[in-house]
């Protein structure tokens, strides 16, 4: 049973790889205080997570909770360990895929997991964690992200205008506090160029990490930067002259070679 859960639970485009990387990089010497668990070590739980923000049945829902269950069920004991588990897809698929506007499945989905691990370890406190980001600088980073890794062919005001409330990570964050009857902790991306882990200073901070081991982090650079503008634009090109996926990545994946054009 651990002696404490930490959801870092979002939000797409916030630091959540830069995060990821430096508990990925640092496992080994946070394996005292710390059990992680990272997308990788999920995929079945996220293909869920995924389907229930894409669809909202009742029976995808099912689906997250008994995958969700078999994650906890497969834990060693960690009695002296707090529980991380860091995935921006915990919230479901960033929106601006097709009709999913906003993220509106995540209180739902943050009540599950809280409801499920207070069944599983009656005595484990569960903590939830998001990172936010300002509203212009997440639609830029998040329309950059979709045109990059999906078919998106809009334009970043046509975009914006079609996902108004795509943005409101501060409100989603609230709606998480109102629905889940434990702490919601949120910082913001902006707030975290000065610390020494980046965004990840945060998510640790909540996680009880002793001072001598917290000092010998190591650091990991910006993951998943965004990309320059000519080379966005020449992705969403292609993104507009190739219906079929496997010739419309096999281009980006030639263009994405040869770096930047500016």
């Amino acid at each position: 049973m651990p002696r404490k859960i930490v959801l870092h639970a979002g939000f797409h485009k916030t630091g959540t790889s830069t995060v990821q990387a430096v508990l990925r990089a640092n496992r080994k010497a946070l394996m005292p205080a710390l059990a992680i668990r990272l997308k990788g070590q999920m995929q079945e739980l996220m293909h869920a997570t995924r389907g229930y923000s894409t669809y909202g049945t009742a029976d995808a829902l099912d689906k997250v909770s008994r995958r969700f269950d078999a994650l906890l069920a497969d834990l060693p004991g960690m009695p002296r360990r707090t529980l991380l588990i860091s995935a921006e897809e915990l919230s479901g698929h960033m929106p601006g895929r097709g009709a999913l506007a906003d993220y509106s499945a995540a209180p739902v989905l943050m009540y599950l997991y809280w409801q499920r691990a207070q069944r599983a370890f009656p005595k484990t406190p569960v903590v939830f964690c998001f990172s936010t980001r300002d509203s212009a600088a997440w639609q830029r980073s998040s329309w950059a992200e979709h045109v990059k890794s999906s078919g998106m062919t809009q334009d970043f005001d046509t975009y914006c205008a079609s996902y108004p409330a795509a943005a409101e990570l501060a409100q989603t964050v609230q709606e998480i506090s109102r629905r889940v009857p434990a702490p919601v902790h949120s910082f913001a991306l902006e707030d975290c160029a000065g610390l020494p882990l980046g965004p990840a200073d945060p998510v640790l901070d909540l996680c009880d990490i002793p001072d001598a081991l917290r000092t010998a982090l190591v650091p990991q650079p910006v993951q998943n930067a965004q990309l320059d503008a000519q080379t966005l634009e020449d992705l969403r090109q292609i993104n507009r002259a190739h219906s079929d996926a496997d010739a419309r990545n096999a281009a980006k994946a030639a263009r994405l070679a040869q770096g930047n054009q500016q």
